[in-house]
């Protein structure tokens, strides 16, 4: 069974782009495909505890990261250097995922035998 990569990039709150990745995911992982999930540029903003997504007319997307790991999708990861961009830390995001730093991306991204970017 080939193995896939899913690429998000997206913040939760610039439209369904980061909830339909997260419904990939989750859709992937139901049907045991061999997964892993890379947060990358604003997509890490999608880690960030304690949003506010309704004033901005979203939906919460803390249940669905939440269920990643409990439909398979245990390997999430981010990229350290779109957390120090955004002035994120690691130690404060709401969900456990292997920071990485670039080369380490390009030898997680090698991996994969398919790669989506979102």
């Amino acid at each position: 069974m080939k193995s896939m990569l899913i690429i998000t990039r997206q913040a939760p709150w610039t439209g369904p782009g980061a909830r339909e990745t997260l419904d990939i995911a989750l859709a992937g992982g139901a049907f045991d495909l061999p997964l892993g999930m890379l947060f990358l540029d604003d997509g890490v903003f999608q880690l960030v505890a304690s949003q506010q997504p309704g004033s901005l007319q979203q939906k919460d997307l803390t249940a669905n990261l939440q269920a990643l790991p409990l439909f398979g999708v245990e390997s999430l990861y981010v990229s350290a250097q779109s957390l120090q961009e955004r002035g994120l830390d690691a130690a404060t995001l709401n969900l456990a995922v292997d920071v990485l730093d670039d080369s380490a991306l390009t030898a997680l991204i090698d991996r994969y035998d398919q790669v989506i970017t979102l």
